[in-house]
């Protein structure tokens, strides 16, 4: 298998990274925050967060009084506030949806709103923006960015591409509006393998720019396909050991991981999904705790989503500022690649 080289700033884990069990050595003696690792149901509020349509709102008596400004500030803005699953839950409090990429591109597509609040990375609000040329798509953080994004630059993927004429390019959603730009099809992890299923059959696949969801797509779809090297800092800091460490203390827990960890881990897992299917997984497993191998509040932060809070969120809303401001040429070609995803999600599943 042939695999492209990726940017030189490659972000990759480091030997003796254990974060996903918050442990520093291997062979150091569990913490007893060790079992903040694991996700106990127990804990768990049967109704909790609904992240297929809308929410409903949250009682005012029941928010604090930054919540409660924010409300106040939607409603006057004619705002709709998108929060990705991997923001802090005060911020999942006051958001009008809480999904995954997919379920947030698809509520940016077809929302009324005027004002849309992107509580994510830069390229969700970007991917927002491109569907929403005409509204304000503003964001908490225009620093939040994403290790995916910056391993695969868009002169390089150029370069690439220059060097077969019959690649046919799939980029993971986890990329900028410029990479976008370049390629024939946007994926997200919930429905790359049935975009994967759908691309031509006559042509060379390139997909970018995770590597290990790629790996895991051609294991689905057996399309071979020409990887870029990338992935996200914080599911390749998953490692065998550490999963296997945890199995040992849980061992009656099931292990859902997420398809960018490496093979190693996905080897181990009972399910590989994304993080809306997570959340059914969890929701219908018998399972009394489950191992979750992604980005989560507990112990395997992403430090760029962290970096929005409920004052930021406050702040942009009431500044209508940072705003994502994209010329209309590479809006327009971005948004094909995005369209063409969309349409090919809303086709029934073959068989």
């Amino acid at each position: 298998m042939h695999r492209a080289p990726g940017a030189d700033h490659q972000i990759a884990a480091p030997q003796s990274s254990l974060s996903s069990t918050a442990l520093h050595q291997i062979d150091a003696p569990l913490p007893r925050s060790y079992v903040d690792c694991v996700l106990d149901l127990t804990e768990v509020q049967p109704a909790g967060i609904d992240r297929f349509p809308l929410r409903k709102p949250i009682p005012p008596a029941r928010l604090d009084a930054l919540s409660r400004e924010i409300i106040a500030l939607k409603k006057k803005l004619n705002a709709i506030i998108l929060a990705h699953n991997y923001q802090v839950p005060e911020i999942q409090d006051v958001a009008d949806y809480v999904g995954d990429s997919l379920g947030l591109s698809q509520q940016a597509a077809k929302t009324d709103a005027e004002v849309i609040v992107f509580c994510g990375v830069h390229f969700m609000a970007e991917t927002a923006k491109i569907l929403n040329p005409h509204k304000l798509v503003i964001l908490p953080d225009k620093d939040a960015g994403c290790s995916l994004e910056q391993s695969c630059p868009a002169p390089k993927l150029k370069a690439l591409q220059d060097t077969n004429s019959n690649f046919y390019t799939i980029a993971y959603i986890n990329c900028s509006a410029d990479v976008k730009a370049l390629s024939d099809v946007i994926c997200t992890s919930g429905n790359a393998v049935k975009i994967v299923n759908a691309s031509p059959k006559d042509r060379d696949l390139l997909f970018v720019p995770d590597e290990n969801l790629g790996a895991w797509v051609m294991e689905q779809t057996h399309r071979p396909m020409t990887l870029w090297r990338g992935n996200c800092y914080a599911h390749v800091e998953f490692t065998h050991a550490s999963i296997m460490r945890i199995r040992g203390e849980f061992p009656d827990a099931p292990v859902v991981a997420h398809p960018e960890c490496t093979k190693a881990v996905r080897m181990l897992a009972d399910e590989i999904c994304s993080t809306e299917k997570m959340v059914g997984y969890c929701k219908k497993t018998p399972a009394k705790q489950i191992i979750i191998a992604t980005e989560n509040c507990r112990c395997n932060e992403c430090r760029f989503m962290k970096m929005n809070t409920l004052e930021k969120l406050h702040d942009c809303m009431a500044d209508r500022s940072p705003s994502v401001e994209l010329s209309p040429e590479l809006i327009a070609r971005a948004r094909l690649p995005i369209e063409r995803m969309l349409q090919i999600s809303a086709l029934p599943n073959q068989d």
